[in-house]
């Protein structure tokens, strides 16, 4: 996905155009968490401030919350994973979890990114 964004919870935002926005979650976070099982995903229509919480990724080992990076409105929700939420472990970055509709697009320029989160994590 083409101008990925990263936050400090370990989300990522790709702008689909001028006012949405694919978002799920990075590599890191997915190896942190290891086998997910379930996401628990924000309702459609659902608005939510930068940093607030929007849902919730199960797996074998924990349960994270799941923060919305950026000022938006859920427009649409990744149907294949209430099937097989492992799909975020395959392909971290092919797989969204949902659509938002940007309030604020600036937002995205605030968020790191790829070389800069790659810095803010660590190396492996």
């Amino acid at each position: 996905m083409k101008d990925m964004k990263f936050s400090d919870t370990h989300q990522w935002v790709s702008p689909h155009d001028e006012e949405v926005a694919y978002i799920g979650i990075s590599d890191y976070a997915q190896e942190s968490l290891g086998d997910i099982i379930y996401i628990d995903t924000p309702s459609i229509g659902a608005k939510f401030k930068a940093g607030e919480q929007c849902g919730t990724i199960e797996s074998v080992k924990t349960a994270s919350d799941l923060f919305m990076p950026i000022d938006g409105e859920v427009i649409e929700i990744n149907g294949l994973l209430s099937d097989q939420p492992e799909l975020i472990n395959d392909k971290p970055y092919e797989t969204w979890i949902f659509k938002a509709k940007m309030l604020d697009p600036r937002q995205v320029e605030t968020l790191k990114n790829e070389k800069q989160y790659v810095m803010f994590v660590g190396p492996d």
